[in-house]
């Protein structure tokens, strides 16, 4: 059993913070209180109100509706510094007009109460309409400035301060009334300033980032005549026996959809290849939960919901310390190097992302590494773009569709068809996605520039922390 280290605490300690875990007493949550109450730290409470979300039986999975006019933020949505929206789900209008006192407004900052705890997010022009789950809480910001509460919220201070207050054990939550009392350390308006314009400098960049991906596929769908391809809606088929089950092993009906065969016609007009015969395909490992920790000294553990085809987002659980020792040598093999392809097979299945460099993580049973055989037949950005691409998409929804928690077998993924187009346009799609992820990385050290920023004030001073925002952007303050 690992040692908890905690540290002494008076019983009138005890009697005001009303906990009696040892975890609330560890000595880094007492440490970073004391450093940030000796600056001019005011309570959460006095800087914003609250909106809780509705309850969850307000609105279900089973309302989602391909009308994108009005947005539902999920809990998985909110992450660190900004919110995922590359698999957003929508709701209908009478569903938003029913909900409309949960509406976001621009500059609210979202925090994730429920399930994975503790991440924020802020709430801009092109996030709204849009309606929050009760797996969040809203803080409509006062008397600061919303990027600036963000970027301290994110920091190891504010960060660590508001995991604190967690409660629970099997489903652990954040209360309101703890929210209320969360220590922030407020700036003068200068560094809040100075911060919330790197903000928005990364937040451009990263719709730059996005841009240029779109590039990238439109490329691919021109190349392959499939630009303007809409699916059929229609959902009847009629097989025979010899060209249903007999051929394929399956008999629910979803399969022989007529847009599926379309997809599959398309691709069979171009140069092609089965998955299998351009790629290796390794399985990652399940650890089992007694190997989980949230300890920031364990082995990262990504999962399905920690990355997508943009990037890699910080792992929410780590490995503990004891197994990766006890599993050292196989941990090693299982680590991706440059070059792997992610993949997923469960949950948010025929999900694709390339590292660009040695990975020091290790992912869950639900990802595959995807290793390119001959980088002379398929460059391995143009490969993980067309896993992306909606014909490949597509086959993943055929094949694993009809369950709760999607399943896709790697007999099937083996035999996924994927279009090879000529050397010369992979090239140019392998350019543009590389372009993406230089502008996506740039965006990203932005925020952790404006996060040390945060840090810096807190540890030394203002001026100290703006003077290193001007030396990591080559910008002059306001």
């Amino acid at each position: 059993m690992e040692r908890l280290e905690v540290s002494e605490v008076k019983l009138s300690e005890l009697e005001y913070s009303g906990r009696l875990d040892a975890e609330y007493y560890r000595p880094v949550f007492l440490q970073y209180e004391k450093i940030v109450k000796i600056k001019k730290s005011v309570l959460l409470s006095e800087l914003s109100d609250f909106l809780i979300g509705p309850f969850g039986s307000a609105f279900t999975v089973e309302n989602y509706t391909a009308d994108k006019s009005y947005r539902y933020i999920r809990g998985k949505d909110v992450k660190q510094m900004k919110l995922m929206d590359d698999d957003n789900v929508f709701l209908p209008k009478d569903d938003f007009d029913r909900l409309s006192k949960y509406a976001l407004k621009e500059n609210d900052v979202l925090v994730s109460v429920v399930g994975t705890l503790g991440n924020a997010a802020l709430i801009q022009k092109e996030n709204i309409p849009a309606i929050f789950s009760c797996k969040s809480t809203v803080l409509r910001v006062k008397r600061i400035r919303a990027p600036y509460l963000l970027t301290y919220i994110n920091s190891k201070y504010g960060r660590s301060l508001l995991l604190r207050k967690e409660r629970g054990a099997i489903q652990k939550g954040l209360n309101l009334d703890d929210l209320k009392t969360l220590d922030i350390y407020v700036a003068e308006e200068e560094l809040q300033l100075l911060i919330e314009q790197v903000f928005k400098a990364s937040v451009e960049i990263e719709r730059k980032s996005k841009k240029t991906y779109t590039q990238a596929e439109t490329l691919l769908l021109n190349a392959l005549g499939v630009a303007n391809f809409l699916p059929s809606t229609e959902n009847v088929n009629i097989k025979s026996f010899k060209d249903s089950f007999v051929a394929t092993g399956r008999l629910d009906a979803e399969y022989y959809q007529p847009k599926y065969e379309e997809m599959m016609t398309h691709i069979a007009a171009q140069a092609h290849q089965k998955l299998a015969a351009l790629v290796t395909i390794q399985k990652s490992m399940e650890p089992g939960s007694d190997a989980y920790t949230e300890d920031e000294d364990g082995l990262p553990f990504l999962r399905v919901a920690d990355y997508n085809k943009f990037g890699i987002t910080a792992p929410q659980k780590n490995l503990k310390a004891s197994f990766v020792i006890e599993n050292k040598m196989k941990l090693a093999s299982l680590k991706p190097k440059a070059g792997t392809i992610l993949f997923s097979k469960d949950g948010s299945v025929g999900e694709a992302y390339c590292l660009h460099q040695d990975a020091d993580f290790i992912t869950s049973g639900a990802v595959l590494h995807l290793t390119v055989r001959d980088t002379k037949q398929v460059l391995p950005d143009y490969l993980t773009l067309a896993l992306n691409s909606k014909l490949v998409r597509m086959q993943a929804e055929r094949d694993a569709g009809g369950s709760i928690i999607l399943h896709w077998r790697l007999s099937e993924i083996e035999n996924v068809i994927v279009p090879v187009v000529d050397r010369t346009i992979q090239t140019q799609i392998a350019d543009l996605v590389q372009q993406s992820f230089a502008l996506k990385a740039k965006s990203e050290r932005l925020l952790e520039t404006a996060k040390r920023a945060v840090e810096i004030a807190i540890e030394t001073d203002e001026q100290t922390a703006m003077a290193y925002i001007n030396d990591q952007t080559g910008e002059q303050k306001p």
